[in-house]
């Protein structure tokens, strides 16, 4: 058990740092940098950021951030960390009733069986003394048959099928090729603040976007991937940092 503030602030000092010296390299703000060295752990937006800062801030000091993380897991971290961006239910989608295609179906079949019987009667009485003559006969039938054939032969209907593409609800910012520093705010750079911390390689972070779009502060764009509905989001710019403004329909620079 050590002073997880104490030994941050004893290291910085030794490094004859100031706090806007360190904001200005890793990116996280003066004011958390205080809470943590004062183990002010109320002033901070949640667990999940807390354990993202002391990791950050230990390894910039070169000390063991994993170490720190886990001394703060042991006596102050909550049993269940807060969600980064909440993720709304989703509406449960209602199936068209069959009903309305079976009874269009009942209705044709019932007509069709009466033109069949109606047809069927029809034939049945060629035999009549009026059609006696084969000529009458053949041409009675002919055009029996031909009105019988036109009669029980429904017009073909053609169907227009109509093919929706979902949205994607959430984007996923993937620290591929390094470490990559980010700040995502709600709709632009004046909007509720949603993560603020370095997203080390391998590591990914999911942003939901059911809740309109998100503006992106990224401070090493050339190690970062953003995708959406698993597809890869291609020309953003490599220069360092680059603001952007992701949407469920896709991307633009701000």
């Amino acid at each position: 058990m050590f002073e997880i503030g104490g030994s941050l602030r004893e290291a910085r000092l030794k490094r004859g740092l100031s706090p806007a010296d360190v904001q200005k390299a890793i990116r996280i703000r003066d004011r958390y940098l205080q809470a943590l060295e004062d183990e002010r752990w109320e002033l901070l937006p949640g667990d999940a950021y807390v354990k993202g800062f002391l990791r950050t801030y230990a390894d910039y000091l070169g000390l063991d951030g994993t170490l720190y993380v886990d001394e703060y897991n042991s006596r102050f971290a909550h049993p269940e960390d807060a969600v980064i961006v909440p993720e709304r239910l989703a509406r449960p989608v209602r199936l068209p009733r069959r009903g309305g295609i079976l009874r269009p179906a009942v209705a044709i079949g019932a007509l069709v069986a009466v033109v069949i019987g109606l047809a069927a009667w029809q034939l049945g009485g060629s035999g009549s003394p009026s059609s006696e003559r084969s000529g009458d006969t053949t041409t009675t039938t002919n055009t029996t048959r031909h009105t019988t054939t036109g009669a029980i032969t429904p017009p073909k209907q053609q169907h227009q099928n109509h093919v929706t593409v979902a949205l994607p609800t959430r984007a996923m910012l993937v620290a591929t090729r390094g470490a990559c520093w980010l700040e995502v705010r709600q709709a632009d750079q004046t909007g509720a603040l949603l993560y603020e911390n370095t997203l080390q390689q391998g590591e990914t972070l999911p942003v939901k976007l059911t809740s309109g779009a998100v503006w992106i502060r990224i401070g090493s764009p050339s190690s970062l991937d953003i995708r959406l509905g698993g597809k890869l989001a291609h020309g953003i710019p490599t220069a360092n940092p680059v603001n952007v403004v992701v949407s469920r329909s896709g991307w633009k620079l701000a």
